[in-house]
């Protein structure tokens, strides 16, 4: 299984697998695919991966939590 260490912002992939957003949140990859099953999580399905866009997940966690990152 691959590892991912990231420790900014900038170092992310321009898409996240489910798996990456779960490592980047601190959720469980369960956790992470019921929150890319939600209205409004602004996934994108490429065949049958789940990705989502860097730009779109940062203003996703901006609007959810009040801030900024």
């Amino acid at each position: 299984m691959k590892e991912y260490f990231y420790k900014s912002y900038d170092e992310l992939p321009l898409t996240l697998s489910v798996q990456e957003i779960a490592i980047v949140l601190g959720i469980s990859k369960t956790s992470a695919y019921e929150l890319v099953r939600r209205k409004g999580f602004p996934v994108l399905k490429i065949g049958s991966r789940l990705v989502v866009p860097k730009e779109k997940f940062r203003e996703w966690v901006a609007k959810n939590t009040g801030g900024s990152i």
